[in-house]
């Protein structure tokens, strides 16, 4: 998509965003954020930071994610606001401070600090995520690791910014057997659960797993499940969306279902299977998105995902396709 936009087209997106006809669905709303995410210029960082004044927590989580990803340090005030107000919903301030930690500036470093003793956990854990990533990018490993992915011509193939970088110490050669990987899984699997590690090491194996993706590296994800971190899983429920792979749908919709379970994982859960779009999962994502009884976070994260199934499931050529209503 180019990133060169006329002043009407940007308009466009940032009436869709902001639903100002009052008309908007919540996932046309999300096509028109991610098309200004991939415009990833400071207009789309301010349109993108008028949202925060919505109802949705889910919709502001999205946008604080977005800003993350579009890597912009004028997005900073703004992430700085949401992070420090307490009204906030916490999925909402957590992701916020997840975005700051995308951006790896040093100037965030004091106030993600400041709510390392924040009263919810989720935000608290995620901060110490940001400050131990701002640390990496700074350290020999991370400026070494961002020279080599300059230099390469391999194109990634999870493009992301993600909270941790993928453990590298075992990944090392071009050709490994499917014993010596399942070895390696084995070993990363060990430290995903260690609950006696930093979450930041934690999340590396994590992320090293998923660049694996075998079914066996999905299964080691699936175990995290089990941990007592709503933050944790929220996270391998995202890596299972950008995973896309088939064998995790089990342990997913088990997630979605349980109603004891966190809402931050059970929507995260909800958009992995929307990505994932295989047949099974259509029904129960119809369910949860019309139950009564189903959080708010949820029922929205199941309209957004059957959106994204339906896009799965189409030839549709890209689902941020923001910009193509203001070309009718």
């Amino acid at each position: 998509m180019a990133n060169t936009v006329s002043t009407a087209e940007l308009r466009a997106l940032q009436d869709s965003l902001l639903n100002t006809s009052g008309t908007t669905t919540l996932h046309d709303r999300f096509r028109a954020l991610f098309t200004l995410k991939s415009l990833g210029s400071d207009d789309a960082v301010t349109i993108i930071s008028k949202g925060f004044q919505d109802r949705s927590a889910l919709l502001k989580h999205e946008l604080a994610y977005c800003l993350g990803q579009i890597k912009r340090t004028s997005a900073l005030p703004v992430l700085e606001s949401v992070l420090r107000n307490e009204d906030e919903d916490p999925m909402v301030r957590h992701e916020a401070a997840e975005a700051m930690g995308a951006i790896s500036s040093t100037s965030s470093i004091p106030i993600l600090k400041e709510y390392l003793t924040d009263r919810n956990q989720s935000v608290r854990e995620t901060c110490e995520i940001a400050l131990a990533k701002i640390e990496w990018d700074n350290s020999e490993e991370g400026k070494r690791h961002l020279v080599e992915k300059q230099i390469t011509d391999v194109i990634p193939c999870y493009t992301s910014v993600d909270p941790a970088p993928p453990s590298s110490k075992l990944l090392s050669g071009a050709r490994r057997s499917e014993d010596l990987d399942n070895a390696i899984i084995y070993t990363l699997r060990s430290t995903l659960l260690d609950t006696g590690l930093p979450l930041f090491e934690r999340y590396r194996a994590m992320f090293a797993l998923r660049n694996i993706g075998t079914p066996t590296a999905v299964d080691a994800l699936a175990a995290g499940f089990s941990d007592d971190s709503a933050l944790f899983k929220h996270e391998i429920a995202f890596v299972f969306g950008q995973l896309l792979s088939p064998h995790a749908v089990p342990a997913l919709l088990e997630v979605l279902q349980d109603a004891s379970e966190s809402d931050m994982v059970r929507h995260e859960a909800a958009e992995a299977l929307g990505g994932i779009a295989t047949p099974e999962v259509l029904p129960h994502l119809k369910e949860w998105m019309t139950r009564e009884d189903a959080p708010t976070v949820v029922r929205e994260s199941c309209q957004v995902a059957i959106d994204m199934w339906e896009y799965e499931n189409s030839d549709q050529f890209q689902y941020a396709n923001g910009l193509e209503s203001t070309t009718k």
